[in-house]
């Protein structure tokens, strides 16, 4: 059994920043940094992120400064910017509304009232406020008061994977069931101040979107839409240091490896191969491939390690230079602008967080 898409709702904040002016807005957090901004720009850029969208943002970049006042100058190398309390109150009020813009863009498409959901599948790594914004969506868009919900929480970039397995575990259960996956992240939260070399490019990678999923158990025979056929999921001994996100008390903080490529080309072929095979599959075989742009070095390791076409990773590099790393939603982002492509199929979804892991997704 598969679990079919009906529908799939994108949506980032109104206001964008492209990186150069966001270089500007990284040298005023860093105390030390102070006259770097040659460096910090070179490191904006070598990103391959144009633009990003951000819930602090009050306009955007437009022949004049993207417009903010969330994050204030540094005043000295003690200053961490905003709490995490103030922090969290703006995840609390910003996530909601994007998590109704995408859920309901997504139900419209799947031709799908909210009173015949039965499941809600919510998917965030960037803040906590309870009740949560899949409350929010119930009150918002009317779904029954006794539809099931389930949250996917501080999973990383890999978190949309996670929820449609759990989706299709409901849709497997019950043949009447419909299933909402809604993932929201406002990674922009979390801007770190201070000059250390890691959150210096998590400032620069992360951005704030929003992705949702409408679908049902797929029907056996006459099946169109694109369905998720198997998930897979595996941990690399020995990283569990390469990639973290912390709570600490001025945002998440978020560390990643240099080592991160070069782990993935060691393990990656031999289990993805592995994984493939028990569904029939070869690597030469699959059609389209939606890989999370961790960064470009992270596409540049996974092209070589499957040994993919360079246009392959095309849809990839495109979201990553249009909207940044926004976490969790990436991917849907990547697969819904391969499905409306009318991309090959089968096509295999992958993402990478903190454990090392490395989770997977087979679409037919």
């Amino acid at each position: 059994m598969s679990f079919e898409i009906l529908g799939i709702g994108t949506a980032t904040p109104e206001h964008s920043i492209d990186q150069l002016d966001a270089a500007t807005l990284a040298e005023s957090s860093c105390w030390q940094g102070s006259g770097q901004l040659r460096v910090l720009q070179a490191i904006h850029r070598r990103t391959g992120v144009r633009t990003r969208h951000s819930v602090v943002l009050e306009s955007s970049t437009n022949h004049t400064p993207a417009r903010q006042s969330f994050y204030q100058p540094a005043t000295s190398s003690d200053d961490h910017g905003p709490t995490m309390a103030s922090r969290m109150r703006r995840y609390e009020s910003d996530a909601a509304p994007l998590a109704c813009e995408v859920t309901t863009t997504a139900l419209r498409e799947a031709e799908t009232s909210p009173a015949d959901v039965t499941h809600l599948v919510t998917v965030s790594c960037s803040g906590f406020a309870a009740p949560g914004f899949d409350l929010s969506l119930v009150d918002a868009l009317g779904f029954p008061a006794d539809v099931a919900r389930t949250h996917v929480g501080f999973m990383g970039c890999h978190g949309a994977l996670n929820g449609l397995r759990v989706a299709r575990a409901f849709t497997d259960a019950d043949p009447d069931a419909r299933v909402v996956v809604c993932a929201v992240e406002l990674c922009s939260l979390h801007h770190q101040y201070g000059w250390d070399p890691e959150k210096i490019v998590a400032n620069a990678l992360f951005a704030d979107g929003a992705a949702a999923v409408v679908g049902r158990r797929a029907p056996a025979t006459g099946r169109a839409n694109w369905s998720l056929a198997a998930s897979g999921s595996t941990i690399i001994a020995g990283t569990a240091g390469a990639m973290s996100w912390r709570i600490g008390d001025h945002g998440f903080e978020m560390s990643l490896s240099s080592q991160v490529p070069d782990y993935i080309r060691r393990h990656l072929p031999g289990w993805l191969e592995r994984w493939l095979g028990e569904h029939g599959l070869s690597v030469d075989e699959i059609g389209s491939w939606a890989i999370h742009p961790g960064g470009p070095r992270v596409l540049t390791a996974c092209a070589e390690a499957v040994g993919l076409a360079g246009h392959l990773l095309d849809p990839s590099r495109e979201i990553l230079a249009e909207f940044g790393n926004m976490s969790s939603p990436t991917l849907l982002f990547i697969l819904e602008r391969l499905r409306d492509r009318g991309a090959a199929r089968p096509c295999v979804l992958l993402g990478f967080g903190p454990g090392l892991a490395v989770e997977a997704a087979l679409l037919r």
